[in-house]
């Protein structure tokens, strides 16, 4: 007979490892009689089970060209010993974007259980992904009816919480714990460990624990997450949710792609299942993705790592509110980045660990912030954000300086946004601190309570054109591009702008300013402008307060060490050495503040430099520095203000 689930009146899941109690398999359209499932189930080639209830069975065989079915406005979901297995995804080529799962053939032994469940269908652009989780809750609390519970082993779940839980996946876009439209729900101590391929982390199919929707508050407590698959994420927030991790454990590990992928990835967020070469790393599993709009993420005492592409990601939203406090942040493969930022996107980062294969932070338009987890700061984010943490907690977290590891950058900028370092924040990177792509991005570092930056290459600030490719249409394939494009370097002088202005600071100007601190190491502005990209120039406007710097501050030409970059060299992308060169469009003005020295160690170009009354300019011991300006030797005088072409030398 036909069970309707939707009338099933709701029930708590206490104890959900219990087995249910036997079912009935309903007649299957291609059998001419009823199976038994004591019997055990047996699908033979071109047969087609259609079940209508959830079936308990201690043996099930799909022989090739075998299938089970559920009627429309169903799932499917196959467990056995209470891990949920057998769910192969369709090719990205085939009906619902390859959303659609289907059971694998084979033999499975055990406790078998055939989940016939509620449809949980959730629309992304103009795809459909059918949902299927261990527990779906919803502001009544649990809905049993589009949940799996042969999926949840060990401990208590009730309408509000779930306690000691273990959910294990080696199927493939199976979700752990989905929580949406205002449920309020705490999750504590699960242990979530999943193996076989997501399909979407832009709406988090596939994914360990998802929160979404206005009025949605999840607290993930005393987690350990380990995926491992093409987009099997661990946590994804959404849809104004707010959602707080704390003292948990999570990595994710790349997957295996599908064969019919594109070789070189798309930039189509329906079938993204690899991080874009066009940023110069690879990876197809990001730990975390933030969604939606005003959306909220935060990550307290915890430790969130990839193998590659990103631990925590904003993407496909619109100002949303990502946090980490005390927490480390980490790639384990070699490549990737800290955090990824998009959207008008807020980043605060107190007390955190960064050990990151290319970049801290990749910048889309943000305002990000790297600091001291302070008692004061924490407890204006635990108001601000509805952190939810209790005094006892507050009090127990200690205050913390951040330190970042970056392999590469700091910070890659590719649209406007702000970066604020304080504190006893450390920053080391192997190669240039801050990478700016021809946008108005801007730094500013206060070091009056420590902070640091080294630059392993010795270049502090790199404003430079963009190198990234673009996509390509095309046709004849589900997504609408595919990332194909290559970037050419330019050739011969760039044409000066009869309009642009290199003496005066614009607003569309790159910036960093920097107060109380001591830094060694080059800030070059290589921008090609006259045209050059829609790019008529941009300046590098630098101010320094009570700092002492030593290096070379000057106009650049940039070179790659490579003429093209297609996906195979992905990894030249931001590689480039500069020569100090004179400005064309490219300004660099600089102030020399308060108690702030400069002291050059190799020849720069300026377009205009201004000294407060007790600021100074100097050489290195034993060697001299000269100004001119416009071509005419100048001395360099405390207050004085310079403007023009401006060459110092040094010998």
């Amino acid at each position: 007979m036909d069970v309707s689930y939707r009338a099933r009146p709701r029930a708590l899941l206490v104890a959900v490892a219990a087995v249910l109690a036997p079912t009935v398999i309903a007649p299957a359209t291609a059998r001419a009689a009823t199976a038994k499932a004591d019997a055990g189930i047996t699908v033979a080639s071109g047969e087609t089970l259609t079940l209508t209830e959830t079936t308990t069975t201690t043996s099930l065989t799909i022989e090739e060209g075998g299938v089970i079915a559920v009627p429309d406005g169903y799932s499917l979901t196959l467990t056995v010993d209470g891990e949920e297995t057998g769910s192969e995804l369709a090719a990205l080529t085939d009906g619902y974007g390859g959303a659609a799962t289907s059971i694998a053939a084979g033999t499975y032994t055990g406790t078998v259980i055939l989940t016939v469940a509620d449809a949980t269908d959730i629309a992304y652009s103009d795809l459909t992904f059918p949902f299927r989780q261990a527990i779906y809750v919803d502001s009544d609390g649990v809905d049993e009816a589009k949940s799996v519970p042969s999926a949840v082993l060990g401990g208590t779940v009730t309408d509000i919480a779930a306690t000691g839980v273990t959910l294990t996946s080696d199927g493939e876009a199976f979700n752990g714990v989905y929580v949406a439209d205002g449920g309020t729900y705490t999750l504590t101590d699960p242990t979530i460990s999943f193996t076989g391929n997501g399909r979407c982390d832009f709406v988090g199919y596939g994914a360990a624990i998802v929160g979404t929707g206005s009025g949605t508050t999840l607290v993930v407590d005393g987690a350990t997450i380990a995926n491992e698959g093409v987009v099997r994420t661990a946590v994804i927030a959404d849809a104004t949710a707010n959602v707080v991790v704390k003292n948990s454990t999570i990595h994710c590990a790349d997957g295996t792609l599908p064969a019919e992928y594109p070789a070189s990835g798309t930039g189509d967020t329906r079938y993204m299942i690899t991080v874009p070469w066009m940023l110069g790393i690879s990876g197809n599993v990001r730990a975390t993705n933030l969604l939606g709009a005003s959306t909220r993420a935060s990550y307290i005492n915890s430790s969130v790592s990839s193998e590659k592409w990103g631990a925590l990601s904003v993407d496909g939203g619109s100002y949303c509110t990502l946090t980490a406090i005390n927490s480390t942040i980490a790639n384990t493969g070699g490549q990737g980045y800290g955090s990824y930022a998009i959207g008008n996107v807020t980043e605060h980062f107190l007390g955190c660990t960064f050990d990151v294969g290319d970049y801290a932070l990749i910048h889309w338009g943000a305002s990000a912030h790297y600091g001291d987890s302070t008692k004061d700061a924490v407890a204006a984010l635990n108001t601000s954000l509805e952190l939810g943490l209790t005094s006892a907690e507050l009090s127990a977290l200690p205050v913390r300086a951040t330190t970042i590891d970056a392999g590469r950058f700091m910070v890659l900028w590719y649209a406007a946004g702000s970066v604020a370092i304080d504190g006893g924040t450390q920053v080391t990177t192997g190669e240039t601190a801050f990478m700016c792509k021809a946008v108005a991005g801007t730094v500013t570092v206060d070091g009056s309570d420590g902070a640091t930056i080294t630059a392993g290459n010795g270049v502090l600030f790199q404003l430079m054109d963009t190198d990234r490719p673009s996509s390509v249409t095309v046709s004849g394939e589900p997504w609408s591009s595919e990332t194909i494009g290559t970037y050419t370097e330019p050739t011969g002088s760039p044409t000066k702008s009869s309009t642009w202005v290199t003496t005066s600071a614009q607003t569309t100007d790159a910036r960093g300013t920097f107060t109380d601190i001591d830094l060694t190491g080059d800030f070059y502005n290589s921008v090609r402008g006259g045209g050059n990209a829609s790019l008529r120039g941009q300046n590098l406007v630098l101010s320094f307060t009570g700092s002492t710097v030593e290096g070379v501050i000057s106009a650049s030409t940039a070179a790659h060490a490579v003429s093209t970059i297609t996906s195979a060299e992905y990894r030249e992308i931001s590689e480039v050495t500069n020569t100090p060169s004179a400005v064309v469009n490219n300004g660099v003005v600089v102030t020399l503040g308060a108690g702030s020295t400069w002291t050059v160690t190799g020849t720069s170009y300026l377009s205009a430099l201004s000294l407060a009354s007790d600021a100074s300019v100097t050489a290195p011991s034993g060697k001299t520095v000269t100004l001119k300006v416009n071509g005419t030797t100048t001395a360099i005088k405390a207050g004085g203000t310079y403007t023009g072409a401006l060459t110092l030398t040094v010998s």
